[in-house]
């Protein structure tokens, strides 16, 4: 056995031959891991991976090769491992898993068809590889799906994949179970969704919709022409356990990843091994629970008062050594610190919240408020003062909140309420919909969910929770 070969995987020749014809950008594929399996379709044994399974697939962060893939010619490999690379620098299988948590329900195959339609158009001015025959391309999806006939450059630079799943995806919409949406904001229907998928189509923990309970969706006109184009055999992104990371690390990835990319583009010039700098580029964006955490920290944190009852130390020490004919002028000292920090959160049950959501808006504020030591004082209504309660740091039961849904919203009253517990900082969990008559003296942070964040607040900050 050669003494290299625990470090070398079925990929190995055709990553060098990526490297040798655009070193920058084909030297993205040096940054993911690469592993060869057996039997790929036995290993992934999950119900996305259809009878006829690919020969590579990626989970986001490593490359999974099958053992058919070596008896691929080079040039092939390369269209494979060029393909793969870029849905992990683009994070693909991450984005589906935003995306999903956005909307309740994205159709995984639609999804990666989108995804791959983005990837081969940037690859497909290069000879020196080949993609899969059949391989879907973004501006014949555009003109099959949308009826949009545009110029491939100009739709690399006007779709990302996102914006793309959304036009083409036109399924039939179900209510979705659990809390109701409000109807006093266009925003809460485009947030609606369906639940369920159809029964050859699966959700990422790898159920089908019919086995975990979901209703069926059934394809409209534009998903039905855009999966004419798909076929199972390019099904690759098996987003698993391993791809989803906390909030901060994704951020962080997103961002070096897109600095990668646009180095290793400026690097290779006109033999880059992408097409043009996409709009799909990954987007950098700070995670809510990151701001969160700073502003309440700075409005929270005990801080050293000034005590005028009593002196500095360094004014005692200096005193004796200015001299008795010397007065120096009086400095005061400090107290240990101010009373217990109080948080005032507000929160509008009549709006609408996601279940999941709420939990994780629950588990940051418990965990902000014990690290602090915030005592934290609960104001429930919509249109009036429906309860008020007080919890010790980090005791507070925020995910038994019920949200009615449909109602109506007047600010004021909670506003004012909130105020008269003299707070620190208040934070309001709404969708920004009544009115406001009152502004209270203290920092308000205004925790607004993703299908209302385009609301304008009356005051203070926004925060979009996503």
């Amino acid at each position: 056995m050669p003494a290299d070969a625990p470090y070398r995987h079925r990929g190995t020749r055709a990553v060098a031959r990526m490297v040798e014809f655009a070193p920058s950008t084909g030297g993205l594929a040096l940054w993911v891991k690469h592993q060869n399996m057996q039997e790929l379709q036995a290993f992934l044994a999950k119900p996305q991976v259809q009878a006829s399974s690919p020969y590579v697939v990626t989970d986001g962060c490593t490359i999974f090769y099958s053992a058919e893939f070596e008896g691929l010619p080079l040039p092939e490999q390369v269209g494979h491992i060029a393909h793969e690379v870029l849905h992990i620098a683009l994070r693909h299988p991450q984005r589906y898993l935003d995306l999903k948590h956005l909307l309740g329900d994205v159709d995984l195959p639609l999804f990666n068809l989108c995804a791959d339609a983005i990837v081969n158009s940037a690859l497909s001015h290069l000879t020196w590889l080949k993609l899969p025959q059949g391989s879907v391309y973004l501006d014949k999806l555009l003109k099959t799906s949308l009826q949009l006939d545009q110029p491939l450059d100009k739709a690399l630079l006007q779709w990302d994949v996102e914006t793309l799943y959304r036009a083409v995806d036109d399924r039939a919409a179900q209510p979705k179970r659990g809390n109701v949406q409000s109807n006093s904001s266009s925003a809460a229907a485009q947030k609606q969704s369906s639940q369920g998928q159809s029964s050859n189509k699966t959700s990422a923990n790898g159920q089908t919709g019919q086995a975990s309970g979901q209703a069926k969706a059934t394809d409209g006109q534009r998903a039905a022409r855009a999966m004419v184009l798909s076929r199972p055999s390019q099904a690759d992104l098996i987003p698993g356990p391993e791809t989803e990371g906390a909030p901060e690390s994704e951020a962080e990835q997103a961002r070096e990843w897109s600095e990668r990319i646009t180095r290793a583009h400026a690097g290779d010039g006109a033999h880059s091994m992408l097409r043009a700098l996409l709009a799909d580029l990954p987007k950098t964006r700070t995670p809510w629970e990151q701001v969160l955490r700073t502003q309440l920290a700075r409005s929270l944190s005990h801080e050293p008062e000034l005590s005028w009852s009593r002196p500095s130390r360094s004014y005692l020490a200096n005193q004796g050594r200015s001299g008795p004919h010397h007065r120096m002028p009086f400095e005061p000292g400090t107290s240990p610190s101010r009373t217990v920090a109080r948080l005032v959160l507000v929160v509008d049950v009549s709006g609408s919240i996601d279940d999941d959501l709420m939990q994780r808006f629950a588990r940051e504020i418990e965990a902000i408020t014990r690290r602090l030591a915030a005592g934290i004082t609960l104001v429930l209504g919509d249109n009036r003062v429906q309860r008020v309660e007080s919890y010790l740091p980090g005791r507070s039961k925020l995910s038994d909140i019920q949200f009615k849904g449909g109602g109506g919203t007047d600010f004021t009253p909670l506003l004012e309420e909130a105020e008269r517990h003299h707070p620190d900082i208040i934070v309001v969990l709404t969708d920004l919909d009544g009115p406001v008559r009152h502004q209270p003296r203290c920092p308000v942070l205004w925790a607004v969910p993703q299908a209302y964040a385009l609301a304008a607040q009356p005051f203070g900050r926004k925060l979009v929770l996503s």
